[in-house]
């Protein structure tokens, strides 16, 4: 009852943890009902298993036609004040706790989800666009971040996304 068992190579051209989860954020932002935003976040855990899931949206119970969407305007009349940031919505939704996790996002986040990350103890963002980096809100945002000693990383795709 000897029976050599033929050894196996494991797959060497697996997507990494941070491709993955990036394509994810990408994913989940596609159902942002945001006419010229989409944003998504994904938070992951240490052992690399999903916490959390958010895009950009009204909250709970708004609905879509209920407020402006408008870019420019008076503070009340944009979207700005009524939107849930990817980032807060991942937390929100968080199915357990966020302590020491990794956040993944499509867009950098902005300086009230900067205070949201650091009060729910996730320990890494790493983001794929920073567009608005030279918004008084992200540069402060960055600043924040890096006091509270989060990791901040710019994701950088490998090639072939391995």
């Amino acid at each position: 009852m000897n029976k050599k068992i033929k050894k196996v190579e494991p797959r060497t051209n697996r997507i990494s943890w941070d491709e993955c989860f990036m394509r994810m954020a990408h994913l989940i932002a596609e159902r942002s009902p945001d006419p010229s935003t989409q944003a998504g976040a994904i938070i992951a855990n240490q052992n690399n298993v999903v916490v959390g899931v958010g895009y950009n949206g009204m909250p709970r119970g708004v609905a879509f036609e209920d407020v402006p969407w408008e870019r420019e305007g008076d503070f009340e009349d944009t979207k700005y004040p009524y939107i849930c940031h990817a980032e807060e919505n991942a937390v929100y939704n968080a199915n357990g706790s966020t302590k020491d996790c990794k956040l993944y996002c499509t867009l950098f986040p902005c300086n009230e989800c900067a205070k949201t990350i650091i009060q729910n103890g996730i320990k890494e963002v790493i983001y794929d666009s920073d567009k608005y980096a030279k918004d008084s809100k992200f540069k402060t945002s960055k600043k924040l971040l890096k006091l509270a000693k989060i990791k901040l990383r710019q994701y950088s795709p490998k090639e072939n996304g391995k």
